[in-house]
């Protein structure tokens, strides 16, 4: 969430980062800004009337002190009509306004956001790793996963709907090996593993910035007022909500698995078939707090980090730096991963990797004491390592063969096996 002192003192700026990131409604900075008025002459006249009911309140004191009831009556009633004369709820509506407005504002785009307003305009910063050249015949992994008997789709659709796919057997298997995988690669590395609950009250979701954002996008447990968690970063973050840490226990490195739930509303067509759109799917998922200072440098870690897991699962890979058009509504900075699928014939995402600055912690109230002592808002960042579902795809399509789907080095000890037959 911004802030509103920052917007007063930068409201030009303010504008021209919104604008570069496609907003919608620039009109709300200038709505804020009135209440912002409204709430300081609202707090001014608060302030006076109190301080004259101090200040009477005391001389009341004094003139009882002396005998001079008369006198101290006169005053009583005075303090009684400037009581009267008060009204909180006038501020408290004010507040109420201002922070409405700053959950609609997205987080500013940094300096080093491109200019775009689609995909098509997003920078291609790097691409690694060899396209292979696949047998006559090939085919995509909707049609591999029915030969192998790895996925049942129609069978998901049964028990649950479109989008919720049910792995067999060997699907299971590998789809649960890489889970492990990515897991250790990422402890490897430092990162400490949760296994945080799979859905988060309002609180958490306002925290990292689904609500109100992706409000439509979340499955809603409506009695209890819970929501399906889609992505782990949600309930990871929040473990730092209302916490002030020491500078010396940054950066704060978690990882953690969790299934992710997601309406999709509106997804249909080609493009999502299969295993490239669900409503659940599985990810693994990196998040950081760090000192501010340090939160670009990290990004760039983050970004090297995910790099290298791909290159471990041997897929042809490319990371863009996402355009302003196209991100997501917290991110101040953000590198996709996609890895390209040859049966399909497309570039297919598998990662964003984002920093946040001070969005969320902002929202969660998530601070570190620094060298001072003064208590400093952290800056949050998280990735995808990975996201399981067109990772899998890919996988399976870029590796098949006429005997079978082989499998990249990196997997075989956690599957058993160098190849799926």
């Amino acid at each position: 969430m911004l802030q509103v002192g920052f917007i007063r003192q930068n409201t030009e700026l303010v504008r021209q980062r919104l604008a570069l990131k496609n907003f919608k409604q620039p009109e709300l900075v200038d709505e804020l800004l009135r209440w912002d008025d409204k709430r300081k002459e609202y707090q001014h006249e608060l302030d006076e009337l109190q301080a004259k009911i101090n200040a009477s309140s005391k001389e009341i004191g004094q003139l009882m002190g002396k005998g001079l009831k008369e006198e101290a009556e006169k005053k009583k009633l005075d303090v009684a009509e400037w009581k009267q004369q008060q009204t909180p709820e006038k501020l408290t509506e004010a507040e109420k306004n201002i922070e409405a407005i700053l959950y609609l504002l997205p987080n500013l785009p940094s300096e080093k956001v491109p200019p775009g307003k689609t995909p098509e305009e997003n920078i291609v910063v790097k691409e690694g790793g060899e396209k292979p050249s696949l047998h006559a015949g090939a085919v995509p992994h909707w049609d591999l996963a029915k030969k192998y008997n790895l996925i049942d789709f129609e069978l998901g659709n049964k028990i649950t709907g479109s989008g919720f796919p049910v792995y067999i057997n060997k699907g299971a298997k590998l789809q649960r090996s890489m889970i492990q995988y990515f897991l250790d690669f990422n402890t490897a590395a430092g990162y400490i593993e949760y296994l945080p609950p799979f859905m988060v009250n309002e609180a958490s979701a306002y925290g990292t910035g689904q609500l109100p954002d992706k409000e439509g996008q979340m499955y809603h447990a409506t009695e209890d007022n819970f929501y399906l968690i889609p992505t782990a970063e949600v309930p990871i973050t929040n473990i730092y909500r209302d916490t002030i840490l020491k500078e010396a226990e940054l950066p704060v490195k978690i990882t953690a698995y969790t299934p992710c739930f997601r309406r999709e509303a509106g997804s249909y067509g080609k493009d999502v078939r299969g295993l490239n759109r669900l409503h659940q799917f599985d990810k693994v998922e990196l998040v950081q707090l760090v000192n501010p200072a340090q939160s670009y440098d990290v990004l760039e870690e983050m970004v090297a980090h995910v790099e290298r897991l791909l290159q471990s699962l041997e897929l042809p890979y490319r990371i863009l730096k996402l355009c302003g058009g196209d991100m997501g509504f917290t991110s101040a900075l953000t590198y996709d991963f996609e890895v390209y699928s040859t049966a399909q014939q497309k570039w297919l995402e598998v990662s964003s990797v984002s920093n946040f600055e001070t969005y969320q912690t902002n929202r969660m109230k998530a601070r570190y004491k620094d060298a001072n002592g003064k208590t400093q808002l952290l800056h949050s960042l998280n990735g995808s390592s990975l996201a399981l579902p067109r990772i899998l795809a890919s996988v399976l399509e870029n590796n098949q063969t006429i005997d079978g789907i082989l499998l990249p080095k990196s997997l075989h000890s956690y599957f058993g096996s160098d190849r799926v037959v």
